[in-house]
């Protein structure tokens, strides 16, 4: 009747991102679905009218999920108390993720420990488990879930922090035996391949706590590991990870489908609404949205906030220029790949060619490597590689003046290569592979400094190692995912370093690589965007990257 009804714009904004939550799910004879993790939504419509004891909304029914919501949204953590059998000082910064870990048990939510590589997410972890135990709710074993090479690492820091917690490792031929030994024990620590294996034991027995660490190995909703953990029967779930957004934000989805099914919507509805607007378009109001959603369930701290102890680190991007018949070779089989993609494009789409794109990137980063990798006649004519005497030149340099480093690459091949020239110049060294059969002898043998160049893949020694004894990080080959680089790089970068560290990117100018770098910095943004104050940027690949990507060598970037 063309009256006017004045209402502040922070309570409608409050007032229809709620309703737009509320009724994205499908509800049955007139109900709206209703989703637990939901809760602090209510109570932030609460404060926008004032709070509860404004009376101006009124409450019917299930207030107990409203004060939930405000415990998980709105009031800090209470200080936990240090558990008594933990033998070890933690810092302050761990200490509030210790209450952190506390609070969300309390309110019953699951959460993501996100703190940077090399905080103590573990140590966190370890204390958080003590205290479930002498608070006496660990009356069912807490099952942490990790990758293979890191089930001895937990096992360890156990042992030697929280002694008292008794542990069971399931790995190994025998560890049907241990299914009685483990229904009565305090932690047990299996991996994701034998949690699939033995998922008539994990999903029959009930466990008061399941930890995925690295959890960016269920990134994958479709995987085998993002199924089997959903049908873990425990009463609460935790994810530990540095890196919950490495190339999507469908990533952070399929951990919180684990944690909390249903917070963000089903797979499709937030491809719609995030996905699509964030990633592609840019959409600022959807990062905000995203992020107030998933903010209570996050804890992310970095080492730039919190480890202001650690000495600086300085990135170095060492371009070196493809010359003669390395960069003739590159050329030539630039021109070969980049006429089967276009080809592969336009009769299969661009979706359906990913494979024939990444091969030929791959056989681009090889030529710039070492053309002994590629698999080609022509290219084994080739006996030089402006990179690899670029690499031997940096090490002869570093290495008199007491350095000691850490090179990896993606191609275990490559570090072959790298071996052999150390070797050739007396360099002492040892080498992690995926074939390496014992890594804490290699590890025990670089800490104890017994060689000076740690050799790893980036596959197989990117997480889970302590290394700080170096003070040099290479890249011997830059990918796309800054994240995991990062991780790499913190090998060495973590608390515990007491000595400036230097990371070297080496790169050959004007090619696939340089490109890469702006890539890296767009997957960085999109990270950042959800875990920090940044803007999101789009992190899809495009067919117009994949065309600079191969586009011929320039003079550099």
């Amino acid at each position: 009747d063309n009256r006017f009804v004045l209402i502040q714009p922070e309570r409608l904004a409050a007032l229809m991102r709620v309703l737009g939550d509320l009724y994205r799910g499908e509800g049955r004879e007139g109900l709206v679905a209703f989703n637990d993790g939901q809760a602090a939504s209510l109570a932030e419509l609460d404060d926008a009218f004032g709070g509860p004891e404004s009376g101006q909304l009124e409450w019917q029914g299930a207030t107990e999920v409203r004060d939930r919501g405000r415990n998980l949204g709105l009031r800090p953590p209470v200080p936990a108390e240090l558990p008594r059998g933990l033998q070890a000082d933690l810092r302050a910064y761990q200490q509030d993720g210790l209450a952190w870990l506390q609070h969300m048990r309390a309110n019953e939510a699951g959460g993501i420990l996100a703190d940077d590589m090399g905080l103590g997410k573990t140590l966190q972890t370890i204390a958080h488990i003590t205290a479930e135990k002498e608070a006496g709710r660990l009356d069912l074993p807490a099952v942490v879930v990790t990758l293979t090479s890191l089930t001895g690492n937990w096992r360890r820091e156990i042992e030697k922090f929280a002694p008292a917690l008794r542990v069971v490792v399931m790995h190994g031929a025998g560890r049907k035996e241990l299914r009685y030994l483990a229904r009565r024990t305090d932690v047990v620590i299996t991996t994701y391949p034998l949690l699939i294996r033995d998922m008539d034991f994990y999903s029959a027995t009930p466990f008061h706590m399941l930890i995925l660490d690295e959890a960016q190995a269920i990134k994958n909703s479709r995987s085998q590991a993002h199924q089997a953990v959903k049908q873990v029967n425990a009463r609460h779930r935790l994810c530990l990870t540095g890196t919950p957004i490495e190339n999507s934000l469908s990533e952070l989805w399929a951990q919180f489908d684990f944690l909390m099914p249903g917070l963000l919507g089903n797979s499709e509805w937030f491809r719609q609404r995030f996905v699509q607007t964030i990633e592609r378009e840019g959409s600022k109001q959807r990062l905000e949205e995203l992020r107030q959603q998933v903010t209570p369930f996050m804890l992310r701290r970095t080492k730039e906030q919190v480890a202001t102890e650690l000495p600086p680190k300085t990135e170095i991007v060492r371009p070196i220029e493809l010359r003669g018949p390395q960069r003739d070779l590159y050329e030539s089989i630039r021109l070969a790949a980049h006429s089967e993609v276009r080809q592969a494009i336009t009769e299969k789409g661009f979706s359906a060619s990913s494979f024939t794109i990444l091969d030929a990137l791959m056989k681009l980063r090889q030529v710039c490597c070492d053309p002994r990798l590629v698999p080609l006649e022509s290219a084994q004519a080739v006996k030089r590689s402006a990179k690899y005497e670029m690499l031997m030149e940096l090490l002869e340099q570093q290495l008199p003046r007491g350095r000691r480093a850490l090179i990896f690459s993606q191609f275990a091949s490559m570090l072959n290569l790298i071996g052999h020239g150390l070797r050739e110049r007396g360099i002492r060294f040892v080498s992690l592979t995926g074939a390496t059969p014992n890594r804490q002898k290699v590890v025990d043998a670089f800490e104890g400094r017994q060689v000076d160049v740690f050799l790893i893949s980036l596959k197989a020694g990117g997480t889970g190692l302590n290394l700080t004894s170096a003070d040099t990080v290479i890249h011997y080959d830059p990918w796309w995912n800054p994240a995991v680089q990062a991780q790499a790089t913190d090998r060495a970068y973590r608390i515990g370093q007491k000595k400036p560290v230097f990371v070297y990117n080496l790169i050959a100018a004007g090619s696939v690589e340089e490109r890469m770098l702006g890539l890296q910095r767009r997957k960085k943004a999109l990270a950042d965007g959800i875990l920090g104050e940044g803007r999101a940027q789009s992190a899809a690949l495009t067919q117009a990257d994949v065309e600079g990507l191969m586009a011929p060598l320039s003079d550099g970037e």
